[in-house]
């Protein structure tokens, strides 16, 4: 199966708190609910497509238990993302939690677990916020893919997605779209190293 890692950020990277001022505190964050007034019907129509493409979610701990408290409290029945979220097979990476209980859900204690995880048939793990399973999962040459909605903010605190300590990555950009309501949607495809050169005038480019 292919890992994919799917993230909500701002112009500056940051990941955290993108649904709510409450929903990710943590560190002192007060900035939450910066994707909120930038989501229209074909962000929604894409991320649902997304996710009904996955055969289950690799979660970090801190996440899971965020999306045990919130998901199954969901209760429109018109809410696209519900039914599959509260029902898609979980692999939380930890070395702490115990039984989860918003399930199925099995606990992996490594990344090499989540390696052995890729070899079984399937199409397609995604990583949903668990940002720094996500760095992890990156440097560890793990991941197949990066699905990124930028929302057209700076916020200027937080926890970014790619903060410097990781190893390079090369990406292919493969689909990309921008809603009405201002949402970049971009669908990458790992490659490797980042790729390097040496610009030496327009004569190189031609």
């Amino acid at each position: 199966m292919k890992l994919v890692l799917t993230e909500f950020v701002t112009l500056d990277g940051v990941y955290q708190g993108p649904g709510s001022p409450t929903e990710d505190t943590s560190d002192g964050f007060t900035r939450g609910g910066w994707l909120v007034p930038y989501m229209d019907e074909v962000f929604v129509r894409r991320a649902a497509e997304w996710l009904r493409s996955a055969d289950g979610l690799v979660l970090g701990r801190r996440t899971y238990e965020a999306f045990a408290r919130d998901w199954p409290a969901i209760t429109d029945p018109d809410d696209p993302f519900t039914e599959l979220m509260n029902s898609l097979p979980k692999y939380v990476v930890s070395t702490s939690l115990g039984e989860g209980g918003w399930g199925p859900v099995t606990v992996l204690r490594s990344l090499g677990a989540v390696a052995e995880l890729k070899g079984r048939p399937g199409s397609e793990l995604q990583v949903h916020g668990s940002g720094r399973l996500g760095q992890a999962l990156f440097g560890a040459g793990l991941i197949d893919g990066v699905r990124l909605v930028v929302a057209p903010t700076v916020v200027g605190a937080g926890r970014r997605l790619f903060d410097g300590s990781g190893e390079t990555a090369g990406l292919r950009l493969t689909q990309h779209e921008a809603t009405p309501g201002g949402l970049l949607l971009l669908e990458y495809e790992a490659v490797g190293a980042a790729p390097v050169g040496e610009y030496d005038g327009v004569a190189s480019l031609i």
